[in-house]
Parts: structure tokens; sequence; C-alpha cells
């Protein structure tokens, strides 16, 4: 495993695996699969509605709570609850989140970011970030923040490379994770030449070379799955390393595509959705 060490001196782990659209039993059995293989970054959020489940999955792997960087966000309908923080913790039974996340920047996201801050300084929270904002939503909080965000969670994969927000994330000390690394999965991505060629070379999957092009371009990874061997083949990443010239190949597949398009009618109804988590198994 390789770590990367965010702008308040904790180490997180470079990858790890995400929770995104999985149903209870899936991410219980998923991170259970992930932690035996040797993960140690676990990723959910409140909207995933499993984050009891991967509370539970913790709990049986036996993996010290220690030893396990444990990531979840905090959706827009709870910005200004002030127990918001106290909830998450309840429902994933644990004592402290390794990085809490302000999901969406929807509705009274300032009040959100506050009631992290807040639990930052109690202890419950190792690091606080953001999720989905843009380079201006970012700005706006280092302008505010008592507590500067350590990472920024978006989308980054080979067709959009976030080159120049990184450039300003990297100036400010903050680190990118990517969801969609594989990049929702798109056939032409995964049948490009380059990581095809890679692939051979390596004896690796497209997959993986596209992860590996990830970790060296500074990208903390959470490729989602509830399939064992492709949560074993996700970590494989780390007996091999791209070239420099492999490196720019993949570079010069940048098409700024995002497949997730962020607009104000979507975050309004972030902010009016009300995920039933008190109902989650």
């Amino acid at each position: 495993m390789e770590y990367t060490t965010l702008n308040n001196g904790i180490k997180m782990p470079m990858a790890g695996i995400g929770t995104f659209l999985l149903s209870p039993d899936e991410a219980e059995n998923s991170v259970l699969s992930a932690l035996k293989e040797g993960y140690r970054l676990i990723d959910t959020a409140n909207a995933y509605m499993n984050e009891k489940a991967v509370g539970r999955a913790i709990k049986k792997s036996g993996v010290p709570r220690k030893d396990i960087f444990l990531e979840t966000k905090l959706w827009p309908s709870f910005y200004e609850n002030e127990d918001a923080v106290e909830k998450t913790l309840e429902r994933l039974d644990t004592d402290y989140i390794d990085l809490l996340l302000i999901h969406q920047p929807a509705g009274n996201y300032i009040a959100g970011y506050r009631l992290m801050e807040k639990a930052y300084k109690e202890g419950k929270v190792k690091a606080i970030g953001l999720s989905n904002f843009t380079k201006e939503g970012v700005q706006e909080i280092l302008g505010i923040c008592e507590v500067k965000p350590t990472v920024l969670q978006t989308e980054v994969h080979p067709y959009d490379q976030k080159k120049e927000l990184k450039e300003f994330l990297a100036k400010e000390g903050i680190k990118i994770q990517a969801w969609y690394p594989l990049g929702h999965g798109d056939a032409g991505l995964m049948k490009e030449p380059a990581f095809v060629a890679d692939g051979s070379k390596y004896k690796k999957s497209t997959a993986q070379i596209i992860l590996r092009w990830h970790i060296q371009d500074g990208n903390i990874v959470i490729p989602g799955s509830k399939n064992p061997e492709h949560i074993k083949a996700n970590l494989d990443l780390f007996d091999f390393q791209l070239t420099e010239e492999e490196m720019k190949e993949i570079v010069a597949l940048n098409k700024n595509e995002t497949y997730y398009h962020q607009t104000p009618e979507l975050l309004k109804k972030y902010v009016e959705m009300v995920p039933p988590v008190d109902e989650q198994k």
C-alpha cells in the first residue's frame, strides 16, 4: 500500500473501496472482503444508506479500528442538524471518523462545515474535507474556515483529469480523491489502446492500469465493487510502475469530459431529499 500525508499530518491510504450504490448486505460483504484482502480505506456516506452495514463489517473483520481509515460524508439535508455528526458516529458504531466530507455544495453547506470543524476540534473527526465542490466553492470555504479542508473528492478519470483544479489544490495543500476513477465503466475508455498495451506489458487488466495511473498522478482512488475477484484485483497495484512515457500517453487522453453534470436544479433536489438514515439496516 502507498500512503499520502494530509495537510494536518494524517496519513491516508492511496487506494480504498467505495460503497456507492451498494445495498446494506452488499456493502457489508464488500467491506469484509476488502479488509480481508488488505484494504484499509473504506468510503461511505449518509446518503448511501449503508453506514450501519459498513460499521458491522469493520467490527466483524477483526482488523483493529486504528488500522482502518474510515471516510463518510454529510448529506445536505443534515447540514443544519446539530447532532448530524453524532448520528453518523452512531450509525457507524465508532468513536471517531478518520475523514468527514461535505457531500454536496448544496443548501447551507457553511453550517455543515462548521459542524465538521466542531467535531474535528472535539477529536470526533481526524480530518475534514469536501466533495463535488468546484474551484470557486473550495475558495469560498478557504475564505471562511477555521480548519482547512484536507481532501476534495470529485470525479476524476483519464477522460477528465482535472489538471487545473489539481494545480490549485496542490498550492493549497489539498489532496484530490477520485470517484468514478474508471470512468463509470465507459467501454470506450476501458478499450483505449494505451491501456491495452500497458496491460499486456505488465500483465495487468485495463482497470489496474488506470488505477495505477491515478496513484502515480497523485489521485486517491475508491473504486466500488461487490465482486470479490474485482475487489482483490483493484488493490493489486503496487508491484509495478508506469514509465514517464506511459504516463504522458495517458495524459494525452484528457478530454475534460464528465459523466456527472452538476446543475442548480440538481443541487436544489439534494437539499429537499432526506435519506431515511434511521431506517437503514
